[in-house]
C-alpha cells in the first residue's frame, strides 16, 4: 500500500508474467487502475480489454473484474480504491488460482 485515507486507498500492484488475480467484486468500493508497465488484460463485467502503459480503467462498485498478465514481462499498475469502506475483506471471489474461493461459489 502506498497511502490510505478516509474513503480511499492507493496500492501498487505487480502481476508476474502469465499470472492473474481473482475474478472478484467489491460491495463498497470502486477501483481505478492505471497501467505503469506491461500490458494488463482486464475483465470488467462482460467486457475484456488490453491496457498499455499510461492507459486506465474504472471498475464500478459491484462489477465482477479480474486483472491478468498474459505477457512475458511483469505487469505493474497503480490501483486507487474509493468508497465508504476500503478494507481487504470487501472481496467476493468467484474464481481464484490460490484456493481462496468458497466451495459453494465455485459451483456457480
Amino acid at each position: 500500500m502506498l497511502v490510505e485515507g478516509d474513503g480511499f486507498k492507493v496500492k501498487r500492484i505487480m502481476v508476474k508474467p502469465t499470472a492473474s488475480l481473482s475474478l472478484q467484486l467489491h460491495h463498497r468500493r470502486s477501483e481505478h487502475w492505471v497501467v505503469i508497465a506491461g500490458v494488463a488484460h482486464v475483465t470488467r463485467g462482460e467486457e475484456t480489454v488490453d491496457l498499455h502503459p499510461n492507459q486506465s480503467t474504472y471498475i464500478p462498485v459491484g462489477v465482477r473484474h479480474r486483472l491478468a498478465n498474459r505477457g512475458s514481462t511483469p505487469l505493474e499498475i497503480i490501483e486507487v480504491q474509493c468508497g465508504s469502506y476500503v478494507g481487504e475483506d470487501d472481496i467476493e471471489r468467484f474464481s481464484d488460482a490460490y484456493g481462496r474461493v468458497k466451495a459453494e461459489l465455485q459451483a456457480r
